[in-house]
């Protein structure tokens, strides 16, 4: 585990960044008191741009929500002394792919033979 603490540390920066980042998000998704005067079409208008907002938004949050997820379930792993190991075949995963991508849980192997499905679970391509 020694070898790993300098990537605990990056996940865990990552961590505070990533819930920083949601924060902010849904911060900004708060809706605004100001409405568009002088077109009558002002409020329809208003209302597309505030559905794109939001769908833009969402799918922000979505993503950095999944990628928190990622970076928990790597440090639950780290915990649990299993950090390094591929989540389907058990095996170590390539240091240099774990310093690029700290929340690796899978080795190039598995990764390039499998998909998430619905549930997240990994299952073969």
């Amino acid at each position: 585990m020694a070898k790993y603490t300098e990537l605990h540390e990056t996940l865990l920066k990552e961590k505070a960044e990533m819930l920083e980042k949601l924060e902010q998000l849904r911060a900004r998704g708060q809706p605004s008191e100001e409405r568009r005067e002088g077109s009558p079409f002002g409020k329809r208008e208003e209302g597309a741009d505030e559905a794109s907002e939001l769908e833009k938004r969402l799918g922000q949050e979505k993503r950095l929500v999944e990628a928190l997820n990622d970076i928990e379930h790597a440090l639950e792993k780290y915990e649990a002394g299993t950090y390094g190991s591929c989540d389907a075949c058990g095996q170590p995963i390539e240091d240099a792919r774990l310093e690029a991508i700290p929340q690796a849980s899978l080795c190039m192997t598995c990764k390039s033979t499998k998909v998430k499905d619905a549930r997240g679970e990994w299952v073969p391509k």
